[in-house]
């Protein structure tokens, strides 16, 4: 594994999600074992995996355009004790593959490890075709799936060696373009299932996963500015929740809680939080901040989160407006 620093992270970042984890991340997987295999649907180039295929061709396999395909060859191979992670487009390999996901690896419990790349808005141009803002409300609704959406490429390289031992299906969101913000910039004690406490603050707390975390640490500055204590959380595994790390942020009672996604606001990481405290004697009020239920004009990455409110100007003046009330 490779010893992580600031320059390290800051070229991972010039990489992305996708470049880190592909190119870096994988190829240091098969290295170390001999039994991890990558399966793609026609996204050798596009997905950043030629070092993979350059240095492990007999542990890369493409399927073709055919993610049903895809899903039913990597729950085999896993069946057989390989470590699998297949991977395409989020949208594709979300919907399109959604039942042979839900059958081979919830109902089976085959452990594939799905990997959903260019997840959220960072398609861009492609349109709303390429867009995957439902994924997690997909992956959520099957039992005994993981899910999983790192904050910057830092967490996705750690995210993919603690996927390697674990036990059962996972579905990894990969968000955010090339030249993404970096969170992190050194090692970390990466656990699958324990939340990372950013910031602690007594007024607001911040929830949020992938391309927003570093968004939700802009968005925290500007309110302490303003005198509003603000507390932000990597929730980078939204199912299974960290409940524990909630209950302890709630514990402060902020007068406001915000869950932050590039996501849909329907089944994303809002509606996990939302059916956590409903279960509550009492609760704060939630702020869920995400894609609303329409399609957007299909443009640039920048573009596209503008429109959807989730540049950190439009999410503070949503917190502050909800204050105000």
């Amino acid at each position: 594994m490779t010893d992580v620093n600031r320059i390290i992270a800051r070229g991972w970042s010039r990489l992305g999600q996708r470049g880190t984890v592909f190119g870096v991340a994988l190829p240091e997987l098969a290295a170390e074992d001999s039994e991890v295999l990558v399966l793609t649907a026609d996204l050798v180039l596009l997905s950043g995996l030629e070092r993979f295929q350059k240095e492990f061709p007999e542990n890369l396999i493409n399927v073709g355009i055919a993610e049903q395909n895809l899903i039913g060859i990597s729950a085999s191979l896993a069946n057989e004790g390989y470590k699998t992670y297949a991977t395409t487009y989020a949208n594709f390999i979300a919907m399109r593959a959604y039942e042979q996901i839900r059958l081979n690896c919830g109902y089976m419990g085959f452990p594939v490890r799905v990997i959903g790349s260019g997840s959220g808005l960072s398609m861009g141009m492609s349109g709303n075709t390429h867009y995957g803002i439902e994924d997690i409300a997909l992956m959520r609704a099957i039992p005994n799936m993981t899910v999983v959406c790192p904050a910057d490429a830092v967490e996705a390289y750690w995210a993919i060696h603690a996927s390697r031992t674990y036990k059962g299906p996972m579905y990894i969101r990969l968000t955010g373009v090339l030249n993404m913000p970096m969170v992190y910039t050194e090692n970390l004690d990466y656990r699958i299932g324990k939340a990372n406490v950013l910031k602690k603050g007594n007024d607001i707390l911040i929830v949020s996963h992938g391309s927003m975390v570093h968004v939700s640490l802009e968005v925290a500055t500007k309110l302490e500015e303003q005198g509003l204590s603000t507390s932000v959380v990597d929730m980078h595994t939204i199912k299974p929740l960290d409940t524990e790390t909630l209950d302890t942020s709630f514990s402060s009672n902020p007068t406001l809680i915000v869950s932050v996604e590039e996501h849909s606001i329907i089944g994303g990481l809002g509606s996990a939080m939302a059916e956590y405290q409903a279960e509550k004697a009492s609760s704060v009020p939630l702020l869920r901040i995400g894609m609303q239920d329409t399609f957007l004009h299909p443009g640039d990455y920048q573009y596209l989160l503008e429109q959807a409110g989730l540049t950190v100007d439009s999410i503070l003046q949503r917190i502050l407006g909800k204050l105000e009330t």
